[in-house]
């Protein structure tokens, strides 16, 4: 009778070991199959992924002129006169005579001036550099680099067509010019060069 009652108290532990045994299974089968969540921090996608919040801005449908696809196929001076968000970089390179050049130079980055990025000088100031066509000019080249700078080679020192040198650091996902312009959309491909939409216009050093 004893042996008996021994013998059912241990099938019912060995049923209660294996089915606890079969839940941790399923759990970890489970937690293996759960999709991976992105690191913040991580390093922008490589190829023609744009990142960056200013990105969302752009027009999403292909037709449209200033959206990413329609960008890709012109050079960049026309890709920036085609973007809404950039409609003051395009009337500054015109004044600086800089359309046709930018048009077509065979590869290059451009740190392009958000509008929000010449909002921020004083009225005075801007209708001063606007008439200014050579230091126009010079300003504008300042914000060029020779050759297409692809996202994992952001950071760092990059020599412009203005003969200065520009720096770019990054803390996270987030990339900063000179210490003080953040690049609010990157990666952004025309047909002949790559650009990175910044916050703040650049000043060459003197």
């Amino acid at each position: 009778m004893r042996t008996s009652a021994f013998a059912a108290a241990a099938a019912v532990l060995l049923t209660l070991t294996m089915s606890a045994c079969g839940d941790h299974a399923t759990s970890k089968a489970a937690a293996s199959q759960a999709p991976a969540v992105a690191d913040p921090n991580s390093n922008p996608p490589p190829g023609k992924t744009q990142f960056g919040a200013a990105c969302a801005t752009f027009p999403t449908d292909p037709a449209n002129p200033g959206s990413f696809e329609s960008m890709a196929k012109r050079p960049v001076a026309a890709a920036v006169a085609a973007n809404p968000a950039m409609s003051s970089l395009a009337d500054a390179a015109k004044r600086a005579g800089l359309t046709n050049a930018l048009n077509a130079a065979p590869g290059i980055t451009v740190f392009a001036p958000a509008n929000v990025a010449f909002s921020k000088l004083p009225k005075d100031d801007l209708r001063k550099l606007l008439a200014d066509k050579k230091g126009l000019a010079g300003i504008l080249n300042y914000h060029v680099v020779p050759g297409k700078v692809t996202p994992d080679h952001l950071a760092g020192q990059h020599k412009t067509r203005q003969g200065g040198t520009i720096s770019v650091t990054r803390q996270g996902a987030k990339y900063k010019v000179n210490g003080r312009s953040t690049v609010v959309c990157g990666n952004v491909q025309t047909a002949n060069a790559t650009i990175y939409l910044i916050d703040t216009l650049l000043t060459p050093p003197r």
